[in-house]
């Protein structure tokens, strides 16, 4: 499988990241990051840029079956990050692949490998490790998809599923391994998963788990792969300060970039709508009331407050539909397929929604609450305005006044807890098995999931506490932040 890497990862890094704010609703709560200016402009039209690929599929070094298998799919040309990734990753280099969402970055780790998998008599296993569970489960379809009859095997390691179908699939050999950080760090610790002889590291949206604060998983997964041959790292965006923790993970990356590496929205007209508090609700449901709006994603910032305006929507007879960290996995699938197949006008969500999935034909996205950084209002708005079509963004910025002249009564949560807990971070991180020692119960504080059972989820009351963990061999490395699911 050619020669691997000597490496030396030295601990390093800073000690706890400090975390920002606290509960919503009551108490401090600090505002964004960015000026309001920025989240006010008129959509410019895409240049239709298409890549002309030097080669097609069909000239390209890959296995027969796997070729067959791609054609099938009707891939006919490859993408740039594909094209240009495909030797470098096939011949067992670090890479760090920085490319937009949609331009094929899944197809430009798996097909290099699955073609490995063929010509190699050495079978080796790979574990890809994604922020959210939606994305794994994205990856595993498509790694399906290459690998239909070609005898090869994949798992998809999630919170929000029941752990014994983990650990009862891990029993026989699997190719890929494709998870979030938590339920894999689950397995792992139980015993469960063995990443000793897996030779091949592939971290997606790297940018994405950083900013949920992931890190420290992944530092504990990486050294767990003692002896791995290859790393990969795929983003749409790697900021400077991001730099020092990739070099911990690779050695000499081979850095391949088919875009800027920074994120934009020239393309989607931004309008900010302004009202008082008690206005809000009342101004959200006059938009969507009108026929423009067709397939509309909002975002908030904490579970309860997507959860109440799901539920207030609903009393309106609004069709509508919400996702976050409290709600199981199985039920967040169909909410988001029930979504894309129209049969809701509405999907409610956390910034769980906000990178990496594949929905098309969203017409609106609104800002209900502002994010905290401009990065994640890109992300969000970056969900409308797809495959060239035009978008439009809308975020709502409150004043600290009740209404004045006509506005209607402030719409109170429907639940006992008002302070709007905010979003835990990382809840796949947070579904820890019943199986679990004490010691591990002590350290993480106040949970959002508990239980990696299929049933519902626990809130997390508020409670954004690090139970900062120390993993041998790694414990100077920075602590995890506050997290969102």
């Amino acid at each position: 499988m050619g020669q691997g890497y000597n490496r030396n990862r030295g601990g390093g890094g800073g000690g706890n990241r400090r975390r920002s704010g606290g509960g919503y609703g009551r108490g401090k709560k600090s505002g964004p990051s960015f000026s309001y200016d920025k989240l006010e402009h008129v959509g410019v039209p895409l240049e239709d840029v298409k890549y002309d690929a030097p080669r097609t599929f069909e000239e390209m070094p890959i296995n027969d079956r796997l070729k067959k298998n791609i054609l099938a799919l009707g891939y006919e040309h490859p993408t740039e990050i594909q094209d240009k990734t495909f030797e470098t990753v096939a011949n067992i280099e670090d890479v760090i692949g920085i490319a937009n969402t949609g331009t094929g970055k899944t197809g430009a780790f798996l097909i290099p490998i699955i073609n490995n998998l063929l010509e190699d008599d050495d079978v080796f296993q790979t574990l890809v490790v994604l922020p959210t569970r939606e994305l794994a489960e994205q990856v595993e379809q498509e790694f399906q998809k290459l690998a239909k009859g070609l005898d090869l095997y994949t798992i998809c390691c999630i919170g929000g599923t029941p752990v014994y179908r983990d650990i009862k699939k891990l029993r026989r050999f699997q190719h890929i391994v494709v998870g979030t950080p938590g339920r894999l760090c689950d397995l792992v610790k139980q015993g469960k998963l063995k990443l000793t002889d897996f030779s091949i590291l592939v971290i997606d949206e790297f940018d994405r788990l950083l900013d949920m604060g992931f890190s420290e998983d992944v530092f504990m997964l990486a050294d767990e792969m003692r002896d791995r041959d290859q790393t990969l790292l795929f983003s749409a965006t790697i900021e400077p300060n991001q730099e020092k923790l990739i070099h911990k993970l690779m050695d000499d990356p081979i850095e391949l970039k088919v875009s800027s590496g920074t994120t934009t929205a020239e393309h989607i007209t931004q309008e900010i709508v302004r009202c008082t508090r008690d206005e809000k609700f009342d101004k959200l449901l006059s938009m969507l009331q009108t026929n423009e709006f067709e397939k509309v994603l909002i975002f908030a910032e904490t579970k309860s407050t997507v959860s109440d305006i799901a539920y207030q929507l609903k009393r309106e007879k609004i069709a509508v539909d919400e996702i976050h960290g409290d709600k199981t996995q199985d039920y967040r699938k169909k909410a988001l397929a029930r979504f894309k197949s129209d049969k809701v006008q509405v999907l409610v969500a956390t910034d769980v929604a906000a990178r990496g999935l594949d929905i098309s034909n969203v017409t609106q996205v609104i800002n209900y609450e502002v994010p905290r950084t401009y990065d994640s209002y890109i992300h969000r708005i970056g969900r409308t305005g797809r495959a060239g079509k035009a978008g439009h963004a809308y975020t709502f910025i409150t004043s600290k006044g009740g209404g004045s002249g006509g506005g209607s009564r402030e719409r109170r949560p429907r639940r006992d807890d008002r302070t709007g807990n905010r979003e835990d971070r990382g809840g796949d991180r947070r579904e820890r098995s019943n199986t679990r020692s004490r010691d591990d119960r002590s350290s993480g504080g106040g949970r959002d999931d508990r239980r990696s059972s299929g049933s519902s989820d626990r809130s997390s009351g508020g409670s954004d506490r690090s139970g900062k963990r120390e993993y041998k061999g790694y414990r100077d490395r920075p602590a995890s932040r506050g997290r969102r699911d």
